[in-house]
């Protein structure tokens, strides 16, 4: 957890953008909390809004987890060298 003064923000804006992606970012003004910054995928854990690929399978097909699928191995098959003029 991080905290800046909303002036070390103003200075250090990249800093607490990379700080966000590992946990709130707290911003004081005037010594008080006065807003948070956080990644957009906390952002949408948090407000329900985060839809993982099988909840939007789900929604669109009830029985989607259980689909199974046939993934066949990958070619094996020697591939030309690329020339380089």
């Amino acid at each position: 957890m991080h905290t800046y003064s909303s002036r070390e923000f103003n200075q250090r804006t990249s800093q607490a953008q990379k700080a966000a992606h590992s946990g709130p970012v707290f911003i004081t003004n005037r010594g008080k909390p006065d807003l948070v910054l956080i990644s957009h995928e906390e952002y949408l854990r948090l407000s329900g809004k985060f839809q993982s690929a099988l909840d939007v399978l789900t929604n669109i097909e009830p029985d989607a987890s259980e689909i199974e699928l046939e993934i066949p191995p990958r070619s094996r098959a020697q591939r030309r060298p690329v020339e380089f003029d």
